[in-house]
């Protein structure tokens, strides 16, 4: 039996929630031009993400801190992982479709910076 696909609104756009069982989750995340996710980082969970549609600014801690993160722009069937501990943060530089595929733990953010007053949560 199938469950249905599960849309989840967010202040950048939307998550469609299209696999989810105890060991991986999928998504795809639909961000709205000019807006960004949280500069946030995960304690368990480890993902993946590649863009479908559109450009994407992904910034990344490579190792020198939340101060000093590396800027990529990904365009479609571009990936990047990001492992557990790891700051990130995604910008649609125009409305961008993300896949992401991930562990299950879909409540461990921790939020650095939110442009939607998340800080914290």
């Amino acid at each position: 039996m199938s469950e249905d696909i599960v849309r989840v609104e967010k202040p950048w756009g939307y998550e469609l929630h299209w696999a989810k069982t105890d060991r991986y989750v999928g998504k795809i995340l639909h961000i709205d031009k000019g807006h960004a996710l949280s500069l946030q980082y995960h304690n368990q969970k480890d993902e993946t993400v590649m863009v479908w549609s559109a450009k994407l600014l992904y910034e990344i801690d490579r190792g020198g801190g939340p101060e000093n993160l590396v800027k990529i722009e990904l365009s479609p069937g571009q990936r990047i992982h990001v492992s557990p501990k790891t700051i990130h943060r995604m910008t649609a530089l125009e409305d961008t479709d993300v896949f992401e595929v991930s562990t299950p733990e879909l409540d461990d953010v921790v939020r650095l910076e939110d442009r939607y007053g998340r800080e914290g949560t």
